[in-house]
């Protein structure tokens, strides 16, 4: 990404990081992230995730790790010296590392990989992610019955199906408790840059908006709206609950850990095969975190019951009548969308402006 300091090289950084290889007797465990473990957000759980694995097998294992390093060819050149420094296990920790991690994997079919958020696999490659839509929906009826201008903004980072997803659901709960909400998406093109998160807050407030998401990793949206005020957000990723109780009101948390230590665990035992993983709140993978005393007692209700009712399969955030934004139908009544349609999903839903860009 061009947004990532560019590596000196991956031999040096990788020597400079903590947990280096030094014994051949332990598992070794390599994590590349896309941005700084001190992000607050996405990458700071995954690495909250990369301590309980040394919490969970101490001396058993080692671990090691890259921060900022851009999705692209950096990313290959990481990854292939962490598998030369003897990895037994290699988990790459965003969308844009998936050809580089395939490519890699190709050349060490020893070494097992895990891929986050991505789709494509092979006899060493797994895939993983979380169902945070689920969470969005939560997020999104807080939002629709908080608003006072009925103006809400999203910060989106790159047009893949998990973003969309996420504004799709965020708008279809929103607009379910408050019709009149009007939803303004301003796409960044970045995981984590905090001028350009913040500057995309301020202008999504200048325009009315008074609930700000987002789908970027830092907790510049946080301060622009604490600036602004009257303006409410949501933690992404992480809790970001320094901003509590206004105006973070409530956070979407990726839970990583139980899945790497499983998948370390398997490694370990000789148990570790291929899969493809989508786990959600009743998973334990996406969590809600607290709702702040910012928002009113029967709103927060309802939002932890619809986070129960989620979680229990009892309700599904795309359940029709749904309509495409060109007001075709996509989901009739009391249908729900299939894992395949939102796996790729590359479309508005009705009510929604504007373009996905290419």
């Amino acid at each position: 990404m061009t947004t990532r300091r560019t590596l000196l090289g991956a031999a040096a950084a990788l020597a400079l990081a903590p947990g280096a290889w030094a014994q051949d007797d332990k598992t070794k465990v390599g994590f590349v992230y896309v941005g700084p473990v001190g992000d607050g957000g996405w990458t700071y759980e995954h690495d909250q995730a990369r301590r309980a694995v040394e919490a969970e097998y101490g001396d058993q294992v080692e671990t090691v790790f890259q921060e900022n390093v851009p999705e692209g060819a950096d990313a290959e050149r990481v990854m292939t010296q962490m598998a030369l420094s003897g990895a037994d296990l290699i988990f790459t920790t965003s969308f844009g590392y998936m050809d580089p991690t395939m490519n890699v994997a190709q050349k060490f079919p020893d070494v097992k990989f895990e891929h986050a958020t991505g789709y494509k696999t092979a006899e060493n490659v797994s895939n993983y992610s979380a169902r945070f839509y689920e969470g969005r929906a939560v997020q999104g009826f807080i939002a629709g019955s908080m608003t006072q201008t009925n103006k809400i903004g999203y910060i989106a980072s790159f047009p893949i199906p998990e973003v969309v997803r996420g504004i799709n659901a965020s708008y279809l709960a929103a607009k379910a408790v408050n019709p009149e909400i009007e939803f303004s998406v301003v796409w960044a093109f970045t995981w984590f840059d905090p001028g350009k998160e913040a500057d995309a807050a301020k202008a999504l407030i200048e325009q009315g908006a008074d609930v700000i998401l987002q789908h970027t990793d830092s907790t510049a949206p946080q301060a622009a709206a604490a600036e602004a005020g009257n303006v409410i957000t949501f933690g992404q990723a992480s809790d970001m609950a320094e901003y509590a109780p206004k105006p973070r009101v409530s956070s979407i948390i990726d839970n990583w850990a139980p899945y790497y230590i499983d998948r370390v665990g398997a490694v370990m035992d000789g148990t570790w095969e291929s899969q493809s993983v989508w786990q959600g709140i009743g998973d334990g993978m996406v969590e809600i975190g607290e709702i702040s005393d910012a928002v009113p007692e029967d709103v927060k209700a309802r939002a932890l019951e619809i986070r129960d009712k989620i979680a229990s399969g009892e309700m599904h955030p795309f359940t029709g009548p749904i309509n495409r934004q060109d007001g075709t139908e996509w989901l009739a009544d009391g249908e729900t969308a299939t894992d395949e349609v939102l796996l790729g999903m590359d479309f508005y839903v009705e009510g929604l402006t504007g373009d996905i860009p290419n």
